[in-house]
């Protein structure tokens, strides 16, 4: 079944084919600005862009990242560009690691969102968490973004460190594509 993803994003191409194994994956930067207050909302202005031009197919776009309760969810939906522009992974966890200084709340998760356009045209959204913590220094050097800093509950690695493969079996993304997949095929 060929799906459309809403993304120019290597990484999050790559975990979505191996999350998704059967499906024939293709690549669209829709070239939107991301306006919406949430999760949800951005995925589904990315993925009108896509549906427009793939009618009668699947479209998909997520919109995720990282929110820190002690931080009041911020990072949030800006967690692309939390240290400002150009976008830099470094830059942002450097500033997340400054920001928890002192803080000894220091829970978080990760949240995807999936807008899928169907076939006919119809719009579904889910969603997937994963909760956990943020270390005090950055460990591995596998997946991207803020996984050396974010450890999962259940685990005393961080997602850097436990490997794409495990990664995929608890993340944000892999709850989401799980029940995307499920709507998918039924």
């Amino acid at each position: 079944m060929k799906l459309n993803v809403a993304t120019h994003n290597a990484h999050k191409l790559r975990e979505i084919g191996e999350i998704l194994p059967g499906f024939e994956i293709a690549s669209e930067d829709p070239d939107v600005e991301e306006t919406a207050p949430d999760f949800a909302g951005n995925a589904l202005i990315k993925v009108r862009a896509v549906a427009a031009h793939h009618q009668g197919e699947w479209s998909m776009a997520d919109d995720s990242g990282l929110e820190v309760r002690a931080l009041g969810g911020a990072p949030g939906v800006r967690s692309a560009r939390y240290a400002g522009e150009p976008c830099s992974t470094p830059a942002n966890n450097a500033l997340l690691l400054k920001n928890l200084e002192g803080v000894e709340d220091r829970a978080a998760r990760f949240t995807c969102a999936i807008a899928l356009v169907d076939p006919e045209g119809r719009e579904h959204v889910v969603t997937g968490h994963c909760p956990g913590r943020i270390a005090h220094e950055p460990s591995g050097d596998a997946g991207f973004g803020y996984d050396p800093l974010f450890i999962p509950d259940g685990y005393d690695k961080s997602f850097a460190v436990l490997g794409e493969v495990e990664k995929n079996k608890i993340s944000h993304r892999g709850r989401a594509l799980a029940a995307a997949r499920a709507l998918m095929l039924a």
